[in-house]
């Protein structure tokens, strides 16, 4: 059985990602891509659906880890009865073909280990067939792909399995290097694991440093922000929400949904957490994947693109994986990507605005956004699925109006502050249609605060953004009546926000998951706003004690169980926290707003 999901580490070469256990188990693998299949799949099944263990034979072992100042580089620390060894392990980014080390270090005494090699291609279902090289390299080639095991260490096969035994004594140091390749060219070219990792921690410090991250909530920030650039894709900017797949929402529930791509709806609080950091590459990287991906007829624009802009995310179950605790079905693919979304092309137009202040796109990019706006004009009165891709009948959400609105106050703003052309009157005009459409159907007369959809009384916690955006001012009662409306019906017994109530909302899902994370830190930043500082301060040091050792935080979490649930790293739930942490930090600083 797969460990717990905060017992998991994250490591990565911005090609793809691994999750590495407390125990020192890789069960999670995608290779070439992160949205590939997977070759370690144990995370959603059992150790026969792939992974690669390394550890003490002791299974007393005192284990602790912790991630190599300002890297991606993790290190987990063994101490046994007869002495301690270091394990450390990452992914070299910047290489021709992907892979991923392990160096078993010696630190004191003698430490007996084994090494346990399951190579499982096509998500735990192809066995590949496995060889030795001249070079005494082990390699296992099935299909279209092919990885490449070298080490120093004597390799045997028992069951299907590749193993080894053998002892680390102190200043020892034993690497071990698994290399993927496309099977019909040459072999990965062999990789110096010691060189490697000084290359790698040269390169994840120097990303991390040359950001410009300030105030009392920096150490947080900075791991976030590390974990958001190990999301993205090197190769051409895009930014996967989340590694995994089918990690369920609720332990042994069904909301379980492939995250491996890119979500335009992300797009805004992405840009906004880099640039405000200084990472400006990457938030340029991310902007101009934008205008690719979208570019073409906006009635066919999506909620999610692949890594390269592809567009067919189709949507299918591995029957074979028994999922995460028997948590089933496992989807690969996102039906949701053909779902009518109207809040994506508000946040769509947000994202470009600040780019556009940032200075990382032209103004070739106006065109697309003038046909987009064009595009919104026709379909905003229309109900869509909303911003959690409900699979229930479509509504009129109140958020989706009010991303609407967003889009056309950004085409004004676009107008008004760059010079750009268009009919600005006309798009002031429907801004202030939107506006006056959502406050005559979208006010709950029980309370005088937003409701959810036009016909649905209950709250939605995507509304305590609408202060952020610009819709309303923080202390405009209508606000601050919301607010007060998610913590009457959303907060759980812990003070966390759920999404909505599963329990009464049509969203063609069987009721139930855990509290949304980001929704909580979007709780913590709306406090700040409204000047509620203190009780933004201690919900932000809850949410921070629930983030694992290594300060990762999944989807979601489930207050009963007092465990993560969720896909995981969830960088949405990561910006939340940046977010969250500046406005905290300054919330009077107009450049975090989004709406500025």
């Amino acid at each position: 059985m797969a460990a717990c999901i905060e017992d998991y580490a994250l490591i990565g070469d911005c090609q793809s990602a691994a999750l590495v256990s407390r125990d020192g188990s890789v069960d999670w693998l995608c290779w070439p891509r992160f949205d590939s299949d997977a070759c370690f799949a144990a995370l959603l099944g059992d150790p026969s659906h792939g992974r690669w263990k390394i550890a003490p034979t002791d299974r007393d072992a005192k284990i602790t880890r912790r991630y190599l100042r300002d890297t991606m580089v993790l290190e987990t620390t063994f101490e046994t009865s007869t002495g301690c060894v270091a394990l450390i392990d990452f992914m070299a980014p910047g290489e021709k073909s992907s892979h991923l080390a392990r160096i078993v270090a010696g630190v004191r005494g003698s430490v007996a280990m084994r090494a346990e090699l399951i190579l499982r291609f096509g998500y735990g279902r192809t066995t590949p067939w496995v060889t030795r090289t001249r070079d005494k390299a082990l390699l296992a080639v099935a299909g279209a792909d092919m990885a490449v095991l070298r080490t120093s260490v004597p390799l045997r096969g028992e069951d299907m399995t590749t193993v080894a035994d053998f002892t680390v004594s102190r200043r020892e140091r034993i690497p071990f290097v698994l290399s993927h390749g496309p099977s019909h060219l040459p072999r990965p070219a062999p990789l110096d694991a010691e060189a490697a990792l000084a290359a790698t921690r040269r390169y994840w410090r120097r990303w991390s440093r040359a950001g410009s991250v300030s105030g009392p909530y920096t150490a947080q920030i900075a791991r976030s922000l590390l974990i958001i650039k190990a999301l993205s894709h090197a190769a051409t900017g895009g930014l996967v929400a989340a590694p995994t797949t089918s990690l369920p929402e609720q332990l042994g529930g069904t909301r379980n949904w492939d995250y491996r791509y890119g979500w335009i709806r992300d797009s805004s609080l992405f840009l906004l957490a880099l640039m405000n950091a200084g990472h400006f590459g990457e938030a340029k990287a991310w902007a101009l994947w934008l205008h690719r991906a979208v570019a073409g007829d906006p009635a066919d624009m999506q909620t999610m693109y692949g890594l390269a802009g592809e567009r067919r995310l189709l949507e299918w179950e591995a029957s074979w994986l028994p999922g995460y605790e028997g948590a089933r079905p496992v989807r690969i693919g996102n039906a949701a990507h053909q779902q009518f979304q109207l809040d994506v092309y508000g946040e769509l137009m947000d994202a470009f605005h600040h780019a556009r202040q940032g200075g990382l796109i032209g103004d070739d990019v106006w065109g697309l956004q003038r046909v987009l706006i064009d595009h919104v004009a026709n379909v905003w009165d229309q109900p869509d699925e909303g911003i959690w891709e409900v699979r229930g009948p479509p509504r009129h959400f109140t958020f989706s109006k009010i991303m609407a609105w967003v889009a056309f106050d950004r085409a004004v703003k676009a107008v008004e502050e760059f010079g750009m052309d268009g009919p600005v009157d006309e798009w002031r005009d429907l801004r202030a249609r939107i506006a006056a459409d959502v406050r005559a159907h979208a006010v709950n007369p029980a309370t005088g605060g937003l409701q959810r959809a036009y016909d649905d009384p209950g709250v939605d916690a995507s509304l305590l953004l609408v202060a952020d955006l610009g819709f309303v001012e923080p202390d405009d009662p209508l606000f601050v009546t919301t607010v007060a409306a998610v913590e009457y019906e959303l907060l759980t017994a812990d003070g966390l926000v759920q999404r909505y109530d599963t329990g009464t909302a049509d969203d063609g899902l069987p009721p139930g998951e855990g509290a949304f994370l980001p929704c909580s830190f979007w709780l913590v930043s709306a406090y700040a706003r409204m000047g509620r500082t203190d009780e933004a301060r201690r919900l932000f040091g809850r949410l921070l004690e629930l983030a694992n050792d290594l300060g990762l935080l999944a989807e979601e979490y489930d207050p009963v169980a007092r465990r993560l649930c969720g896909n995981f790293p969830q960088g949405f739930t990561h910006v939340a926290l940046v977010s969250a942490a500046t406005h905290l930090a300054n919330p009077a600083n107009p450049a975090l707003r989004r709406g500025k």
